[in-house]
């Protein structure tokens, strides 16, 4: 199995203030990677440092098997970044823009461009500037995979992607994975790596928490349930159901919080007179707090 990033303790200060810690890392030619972790958890850090767009200020990482502060420029033609951040040439148009990056790779596949600013719906003949965060986020994903790089490093894809087209998207990295390209892809949201991603590195406070299939998401996922009644409040009968924790009763409001299946809850809500049955998944910062906050800042 050849791995195309290794980081061995790569760590980056920012003198009193936190950056990455010890990362250690593999990620396999062919494979999805997902790197999740809250805002500011290291995440981008790690890529810049990756990149050579940071100095590492202790360990090493190589991709392709070349040391990131040797050789960057070999390393970056090999490579489509899209950046968290990123501003382009506000006069130009967005196939201008592409365009011009399509000549610094030395020309891309003409059709497979087309077809990229064709799912993603982009028009290419306004000018960067007169685009909104989403359709400036399509056009930093067409430049990123236009040439069909070896390595695709994503920081935060989705941002600004209305639903429809991060289906799309999700549909792009299934296809360059399936072509044997590799993804190296952060984000903060669960959801998002579970539909795209093989395995998945934690990162909470500059420290990796976990690294390990992406099905052990499921473990971290939960749900927040508020049920409102008509009448009295069954608190007994939710408190004993499996995966139910956390459960509290105000008036007639009932909030549980639930691991696993919802059935259980389902099935028994089912049985009462209920004004409000409302469920959402916790953002992946409220996760962690409820699954790392008494070891924050040690690994597991």
């Amino acid at each position: 199995m050849t791995a195309i990033i290794q980081t061995e303790k790569l760590t980056k200060s920012y003198g009193e203030h936190r950056g990455i810690i010890d990362i250690d890392l593999q990620v396999n030619e062919g494979e999805a990677f997902g790197f999740l972790g809250p805002n500011g958890a290291g995440k981008t850090t790690t890529i810049r440092t990756l990149l050579d767009h940071l100095r590492p200020t202790s360990g090493r990482a190589t991709i392709f098997g070349i040391e990131t502060t040797v050789d960057p420029v070999a390393i970056h033609r090999r490579i489509g970044y899209l950046p968290g951040e990123f501003a382009l040439y506000d006069k130009l148009t967005g196939g201008q823009t592409i365009d011009y990056f399509a000549n610094l790779r030395g020309g891309v596949d003409a059709a497979y461009q087309a077809d990229l600013i064709r799912r993603l719906d982009i028009d290419p003949s306004r000018k960067f500037k007169e685009y909104s965060k989403g359709n400036k986020q399509k056009v930093g994903l067409i430049v990123a995979l236009q040439h069909r790089p070896d390595l695709l490093i994503l920081d935060e894809p989705t941002s600004g992607l209305d639903p429809l087209v991060q289906q799309t998207f999700f549909e792009v990295i299934r296809e360059a994975k399936a072509e044997g390209r590799t993804v190296f892809l952060s984000s903060h949201i669960l959801g998002e790596v579970e539909k795209t991603c093989d395995r998945v590195a934690i990162i909470r406070d500059g420290l990796l928490v976990k690294v390990d299939r992406v099905e052990a998401l499921r473990d971290l996922a939960h749900h927040q349930v508020e049920l409102r009644f008509s009448g009295e409040v069954p608190v007994a009968a939710f408190s004993g159901l499996p995966g139910v924790s956390d459960v509290t009763a105000d008036e007639h409001v009932l909030r549980l919080r639930v691991s696993g299946s919802i059935t259980p809850v389902v099935r028994e809500a089912a049985r009462y007179e209920l004004l409000d049955f409302v469920s959402r998944e916790p953002s992946l910062e409220e996760t962690f707090l409820a699954e790392y906050g008494r070891t924050a800042g040690q690994p597991a």
